[in-house]
C-alpha cells in the first residue's frame, strides 16, 4: 500500500508515543511549512537510486534540491531525471560551493562508510544540516570529527536509523518498555545475507571498516539497545571466515554475546554466507514477541506470544526518517537519532571486534 499523508501522520505521532526519547508532535503536522526542506544526496549510489530519492518523492516536509557524486554520467542520468539545474550539481572536491546555495538544506551522506566523516565535515562547514547513513563511520574518532564538526557549525546531526520510525519495531520497543508480556529475560538476533561481487566496496576493510557487523550486523546490536532501552556492559564474540580468498581481512560470519546491567542477555549473529537471517525475538516471563522478518524495507512482520498480532501497515522508512529530520530542522528542535547514538553503536562494534579477535570478554562500563 502507499503510505497516504494520513496514514504517516498517524504512525509518526504513534511512534511518538512509544518511544519515549521523542517529543510530543507540534503543529507542523497540520500545517504545511512556508517551504519544504532542501536536500542533497552524497553519493549516488543503488541505495541513493533505489531507496532514498524515490523516497523523497513521499515525503511531506522534503525535496531533493541537490546531488553529489564523483561520477560525471550518474549526474547527467540524475539531472534529466530529477530536473535538476547545473547550480545544484556538486562533485566531491567542491562541496564548500555548497554554502553557496540556501536551497540545500541538509546533506544525505550515503557514500562507503569510510567516507562518511570527510563529506559530513565538508558539509557542516558549508553551513549545511546532516543526516548520515549507519554506520556512522569505521572508528569512534571519526564519530567524535562528524558531532564536534557539527556542533561548530550550529548544525544537526542525525544516523540513519530509519527503523526508529517503523511502527512494528516500535510496538516492540513499547511492550518491552512496559513490560507487557512480563519482565525481559533474553534477547536473540540475526541479520545477514550471502554477498556477491567480491570487487564490490562493502568487501575492502579501507572503506567498509569490517564485514557483515559494520553492514548488517548493526541492525542487530540497534535493534537489542533501542527495544531494551539499556547499554550493554559486557561483550563477548566470535568470528569465522571459510573463504578467505573473498574475505581476506573481513569477518565472513561472526556471533557475538551481550550483558545488559538489568541481567537480560542477548544472542546475536551477523554473515556474509547465507540467506534467510532476519530477525529478532525477545524473551519474556509471560511469553516472547518479535519479528520476523524484522530489518528490511518492507515486509516486517510480529508476533506476541500471548495470541495478540504485532501487524502495522508497511511505510517507507527512509520517507519517515527525512520528514521527521526535517521537522527538526523546521521547529528547531533535537533528532531523536543523533550523531551521539551511532558514536554509542562504533564503540561497541569495537569492542565486539576486540573480543572476537582476543577471545576475551570485554567490559564496556
Amino acid at each position: 500500500m502507499t503510505f497516504s499523508a494520513i496514514s504517516r501522520r498517524h504512525f509518526l505521532k504513534t511512534g511518538a508515543l512509544a518511544a519515549t526519547s521523542l517529543p510530543l508532535l507540534s503543529p507542523a503536522f497540520a500545517d504545511p511549512p512556508a517551504r519544504k526542506v532542501g536536500f542533497a544526496l552524497c553519493g549516488l549510489g543503488s541505495l541513493s537510486t533505489d531507496q532514498i530519492a524515490p523516497a523523497l518523492q513521499q515525503t511531506e516536509y522534503c525535496r531533493l534540491a541537490g546531488i553529489i557524486t564523483g561520477t560525471p554520467a550518474k549526474a547527467a542520468r540524475w539531472k534529466a531525471q530529477y530536473n535538476l539545474a547545473d547550480n545544484c550539481i556538486y562533485n566531491y572536491d567542491n562541496m564548500d560551493r555548497l554554502a553557496d546555495n540556501p536551497d540545500i538544506d541538509v546533506v544525505y551522506v550515503v557514500t562507503p562508510n569510510a567516507l562518511h566523516a570527510e563529506h559530513a565535515v565538508k558539509a557542516a562547514k558549508a553551513g549545511k544540516h546532516v543526516l548520515s547513513e549507519k554506520p556512522m563511520e569505521v572508528s569512534a574518532a571519526k564519530c567524535q570529527q562528524m558531532i564536534e564538526a557539527c556542533r561548530a557549525a550550529h548544525r544537526q546531526l542525525a544516523v540513519g536509523y530509519r527503523l526508529h520510525f517503523e511502527p512494528n519495531t516500535l510496538e516492540c520497543q513499547r511492550l518491552a518498555r512496559e513490560k507487557a508480556l512480563g519482565e525481559i529475560k533474553m534477547f536473540e538476533g540475526g541479520f545477514g545475507f550471502s554477498i556477491g561481487d567480491p570487487k564490490q566496496w562493502r568487501l575492502n576493510r579501507a572503506l567498509s571498516g569490517g564485514g557483515p557487523l559494520m553492514d548488517v550486523g548493526i541492525y542487530v546490536l540497534q535493534a537489542a539497545r533501542f527495544v531494551l532501552g539499556e547499554e550493554p556492559s559486557l561483550v563477548s564474540a566470535v568470528a569465522t571466515n571459510t573463504d578467505p580468498d573473498k574475505f581476506h581481512d573481513l569477518e565472513e560470519s561472526l556471533t557475538w554475546q551481550m550483558k545488559f546491567p538489568s541481567g537480560v542477555l542477548a544472542s546475536c549473529s551477523t554473515t556474509y554466507r547465507i540467506g534467510g537471517m532476519n530477525q529478532f525475538k525477545i524473551f519474556a516471563t509471560r511469553g516472547a514477541f518479535g519479528l520476523d522478518s524484522a530489518f528490511g524495507y518492507d515486509g516486517i512482520r510480529g508476533y506476541r506470544g500471548d495470541g495478540q498480532e504485532i501487524a502495522f501497515p508497511h511505510i517507507n522508512q527512509f520517507a519517515a526518517e527525512m520528514d521527521d529530520f526535517a521537522l527538526c530542522i523546521l521547529e528547531n528542535r533535537p533528532t531523536k537519532v543523533p550523531g551521539d547514538e551511532g558514536l554509542r553503536d562504533v564503540k561497541i562494534m569495537m569492542a565486539i571486534y576486540e573480543a572476537a579477535r582476543t577471545g576475551k570478554t570485554i567490559n564496556l562500563s
